[in-house]
């Protein structure tokens, strides 16, 4: 467990005062009261989560020129090597090679979206803790509750993100629509330490990554619904997930606000449930099957595009695909932080339902079922992409199966 109050590190990648050292202990008790005094508009200290995520991005030098022109050339290269793949135009309006701040930034207003329902449940409980007839006595008091969960939230929820900007490879990496509209990156440094120890040339990596980036951007960029569906389907999840009160009950026990030394036991991980209801398990499943048709979709065309271009390209498939099915260290923390898993989990049944729907109807059917999420397989149809590929004549009487 980290020594730093909260469970994360204070701005500047202090871990906590000199308990003999009066100005350390002045200027740390000066740092909490901030973060006290400024809980921000949500249930989130979302301008704490910032600062902790940007403290932890300590090796995150510019891009250098080269290494820019080369992203740059593999994304416009990527593109054209999946023009007779993909029905879906181009969705690059801009290419761009990020450091790892950057994609913190461009991607904060989404995540803002995401995890504030389930702040709001943490928070929500907290409040609750104080009976309703002893709040007007407590007065701020009762507020303070907030402004911790708040806090407490978004030094973690910090921790999490600058770990991922860590990680991942390009701006949609984890298969939602994080980045802005039209925007293809890729984060050199990252891809760079990805490829140690892989054996794999950086640019046959660099490319494959550029890869799926383009053919997220195809995806994002040309089914208008799919991006709202996607994140409402996250959303909707996140509304549903509960608190374990008796967590929150021992955390707070244990706080004192004499003391903020004593909020460092705080540790909200673990504290979210799912629940059981049909609800509930709508919702996992809707999210699940979303995440694994888009990212079988990515899989599927980035394979046909890469097969006979990169002498690696089977490699590169299997290894990608495995980092997804299993999601990074960071994505295991933010998941086990804020209930959500965003890892497809039947990654191999739907890129094989793709493979399936592009051999019987060609690659103008198989895109075509992104014309309406009605159109798309469901959850049962991953058990036998064949039948599904064959029994589809009547959606698509435009598209009939092409000859063997």
């Amino acid at each position: 467990m980290t020594n730093s109050p909260f469970g994360f590190a204070l701005p500047g990648g202090s871990d906590g005062p000199n308990p003999n050292d009066p100005a350390q202990v002045q200027a740390f008790l000066a740092q909490i009261q901030q973060m006290l005094a400024n809980p921000g508009t949500g249930p989130v200290n979302w301008d704490l989560a910032r600062q902790i995520a940007q403290s932890q991005l300590k090796e995150d030098p510019e891009v250098a020129t080269p290494a820019r022109a080369a992203v740059e050339e593999a994304l416009r290269l990527a593109d054209l090597w999946l023009e007779p793949e993909s029905s879906l135009p181009s969705g690059i309006r801009s290419v761009e090679a990020w450091r790892r701040a950057d994609w913190l930034m461009n991607t904060l207003d989404v995540w803002k979206k995401l995890c504030d329902p389930v702040a709001a449940s943490m928070t929500n409980a907290m409040g609750d803790l104080v009976p309703e007839q002893m709040r007007s006595q407590l007065g701020p008091m009762s507020a303070m509750l907030s402004s911790v969960g708040g806090a407490v939230f978004g030094g973690q929820l910090g921790t999490a993100l600058g770990s991922l900007a860590a990680e991942v490879l390009s701006a949609g990496d984890i298969g939602l629509p994080l980045g802005p509209a039209g925007t293809a990156a890729l984060i050199p440094a990252n891809i760079t330490a990805y490829g140690e120890g892989l054996e794999i040339a950086e640019d046959q990596l660099r490319l494959y990554a550029a890869l799926r980036e383009a053919a997220h951007q195809r995806l994002f960029g040309h089914v208008p619904w799919l991006r709202a569906h996607l994140l409402n389907a996250v959303e909707t999840y996140a509304r549903g997930i509960t608190v374990d009160r008796e967590a929150i009950e021992e955390a707070v026990g244990r706080m004192d606000p004499n003391d903020p030394e004593s909020v460092r036991e705080v540790q909200i991980e673990g504290i979210f449930n799912s629940d059981d209801s049909p609800a509930q398990k709508s919702a996992l499943l809707r999210l699940e099957t979303a995440l694994a048709l888009v990212e079988g979709w990515v899989s599927h065309i980035v394979e046909r595009a890469s097969a006979d271009r990169l002498p690696d390209a089977a490699r590169l498939a299997e290894t990608f695909r495995r980092r997804r099915a299993a999601g990074g260290a960071a994505e295991q923390t933010f998941a086990a932080l804020v209930g959500l898993e965003l890892r497809p989990r039947r990654l191999r049944e739907a890129t094989a339902l793709w493979a399936a729907l592009a051999e019987h109807r060609g690659v103008a059917g198989r895109d075509a079922l992104w014309g309406h999420p009605d159109l798309l397989p469901n959850d049962d149809d991953f058990a036998d992409p064949e039948a599904f590929a064959r029994n589809d004549t009547e959606l698509f009487p435009d598209f009939p199966p092409e000859e063997s």
